[in-house]
């Protein structure tokens, strides 16, 4: 057998799909097996492989046991005289595999080989090839030097930027994206390093495969996909610590001791600084809009007050100090809290948000105030001006941020799509009956056949003829059908369009998905009708709040309703368990095992979709779940509370 491909999968089920379906059109032509190591995921993944691609040999993790020993389990059984590394958020080409071993073949001096890799709008990623991680090569890249300096061989050795992203070339450092291994060098120097969890394999097998005498190659003639990230979160701290721990692994391991200790204490020294840097950065994001925002709110109130008092009252005037030791400050807590349940809060910034918490939180204000006793209602008139300087102040902030082009601080600016649709009749079709259900097909401006005309007001044209619909259109993103277009020919381009505006994604055959990436910073994104309502941000504080307000209306009404449900101690403590977020008054049937793999995750219920319904038939509850889930909204809480309360007491 010529090669054995080994892909390690991680709860990324719809990008996998895709590089399945790329993998088997390029092992059409060459003698291949296909392994996918599943690390214990719970997505669907598995039963997703099985239903689909038979072929595949799946091995199931029972729990998440790390890149290198996945990959090692399959090496042991696999067959091919090439094992091919491949991360699951990758497209190849039809031609890849065929090429790539055809060259191994004519350099038996190769040890292992990678390709020129391309992020989702077909930008080059510069970790396509690499040199060795001295000690001088990584501060250079920590700091940002090779930045500064990209073609530098002294700066940017890291990415080897003086050597041609064209060319052929020797290289130190092979990317576990695409690893091309000589099975035989594995049989002699050994599989993957099983003390790397993941991060850091690829570089110490690739140094190992050098100091065995063999070669690495780069590879340029081959170009795949790479949606960097799809399986990691490379901000987090758990990232800066796994990734800087595997580079103090390879010093200790490959590095002479005489330079290790110097190593380990600059490596020590990042960890700490990038954690450090990882941790303010997050901390900073979460609290800085709303330490500003109180600032702002309480400075309204202050502003508004000594002005109103003087120009009202006289010159000498001030309001009592409760007013700005309890009214101020509570009303600005009530405004942020408005704010932050408004999703005004969330990143990107949507400032339709921002007025909707603003006006919410004058909106109970002006009640409470109203239930406030004489003494503390000081004047609607302060209310009103300090309602005009937070929804001015507050928005304009967002926006000073946006000019400014303050990173993580931007505001969403919704792009007028043009989409367009390119494959054959049928397939653009099924693709555009899909995406009327993830409400993107009003942005369809069009289709694009292969390579015949169709006769259908539709279609704009044909596929060599896309670049004048491009620019005609103003297209600034298209979706090709894979069955029909094949990877080759998307790569090919996407790399025609990677210095446009333009965005890619990708149609799999038969699939209930499309995928695509707007930046090589970015994960895939995806177009789906997966069932994810529920679990968007603002669904779950809405869900929350309900949670919470319930709990404590049950609570008060608890002495008068109870005795309408079954246990009146298990209806208390469910209110108190609602109450303290260990359970939701509406969640999911224990009955539905199978569907709640594919379900968004969210707490043990006290009822469910369809209970009210008093059936046992699963399939009539599976879709009452479905379509809670696939469409929330608080009053589905309320109506089945409601409908089923006297359950609210049972187990």
């Amino acid at each position: 057998m010529k090669l054995s491909v080994i892909i390690v999968n991680y709860n990324v089920k719809y990008i996998l799909e895709q590089c399945l379906h790329s993998v088997y059109a390029a092992i059409q032509n060459i003698d291949a097996e296909v392994f996918v190591v599943d690390n214990n995921s719970v997505d669907g993944s598995c039963a997703m492989i099985a239903e689909k691609f038979p072929w595949v040999q799946l091995i199931e993790n029972k729990e998440n046991v790390g890149f290198s020993k996945a990959n090692n389990q399959a090496i042991r059984i696999s067959q091919g005289e090439y094992v091919l590394l491949l991360n699951p958020d990758t497209v190849v080409e039809e031609d890849t595999f065929t090429k790539t071993t055809q060259f191994m073949d004519e350099h038996p001096n190769g040890g292992g080989l990678g390709v020129s890799m391309i992020d989702g709008k077909g930008k080059f990623l510069p970790e396509s090839k690499r040199g060795l991680p001295t000690l001088a090569v990584s501060f250079f890249k920590m700091f940002g030097f090779h930045k500064v300096f990209p073609h530098s061989k002294r700066f940017n050795y890291y990415y080897l930027g003086h050597l041609s992203n064209n060319e052929v070339h020797e290289i130190e450092i092979l990317s576990g994206a695409f690893m091309l291994l000589r099975k035989s060098v594995l049989d002699s120097i050994g599989l993957l390093d099983e003390e790397y969890f993941m991060y850091g394999e690829d570089i110490d097998l690739s140094y190992r495969i050098i100091k065995a005498g063999y070669k690495n190659y780069y590879y340029p003639h081959a170009t795949i996909i790479h949606y960097k990230g799809e399986s990691t979160k490379k901000a987090s701290f758990k990232y800066v610590m796994v990734f800087y721990k595997a580079m103090e692994i390879f010093a200790r391991k490959q590095l002479h001791m005489k330079k290790y200790s110097l190593y380990s204490l600059f490596i020590h020294t990042a960890i700490w600084v990038r954690a450090l840097m990882a941790m303010l950065s997050r901390i900073l994001k979460k609290v800085l809009f709303p330490l500003i925002d109180i600032g702002v709110i309480y400075m309204g109130f202050y502003a508004t007050a000594q002005w109103w008092a003087s120009h009202h009252f006289g010159p000498d005037s001030s309001y009592p100090i409760e007013y700005f030791t309890l009214i101020a400050p509570s009303f600005t807590l009530l405004w942020l809290f408005a704010i932050y349940f408004s999703a005004g809060y969330e990143r990107p910034v949507k400032i339709g948000n921002i007025f909707k918490g603003v006006f919410a939180g004058l909106f109970v204000i002006l009640i409470l105030y109203a239930l406030f006793p004489e003494w503390l209602r000081f004047s609607r008139a302060l209310l009103f001006f300090t309602f005009v300087w937070t929804v001015t102040l507050v928005p304009l902030i967002r926006v000073v941020f946006h000019v400014l082009k303050i990173s993580n601080f931007r505001i969403l600016i919704e792009k007028n799509k043009q989409i367009i649709l390119v494959g054959d009749e049928q397939e653009n079709n099924r693709v555009y009956e899909f995406l009327k259900q993830t409400n993107v097909q009003a942005h369809v401006i069009g289709f694009v056949s292969i390579d015949t005309k169709v006769n259908d007001e539709r279609y704009l044209g044909t596929l060599n003829q896309l670049n004048e619909i491009v620019s005609i259109y103003v297209v600034n993103e298209i979706i090709f059908c894979m069955r029909d277009v094949g990877a080759g020919a998307i790569i090919q381009h996407m790399l025609k369009f990677s210095d446009l505006q333009v965005d890619f994604k990708i149609a799999p055959p038969e699939s209930f998905s499309v995928i695509g990436s707007n930046s090589s910073n970015t994960t895939g994104e995806l177009y789906t009708v997966e069932l994810n309502s529920i679990a968007k941000g603002l669904n779950k504080k809405k869900k929350r709040i309900f949670d919470i307000f319930g709990s404590l209306l049950l609570l008060v009404l608890g002495p008068f309703v109870c005795w309408f449900t079954e246990n009146k101690k298990i209806y208390f403590a469910h209110c108190f368990t609602v109450l303290f977020n260990q359970k939701t008054w509406v969640g999911y049937s224990k009955n539905i095992h199978e569907l709640h793999a594919d379900l968004p995750k969210i707490k043990p219920g006290v009822v469910y979709p369809g209970m009210q319904l008093k059936t046992t038939n699963t399939a009539i509850i599976e879709q009452a779940h479905i379509v809670y889930a696939k469409d929330y909204k608080v009053r589905n809480d309320i109506m089945l509370v409601v409908h089923c309360f006297s359950k609210l007491g049972s187990i």
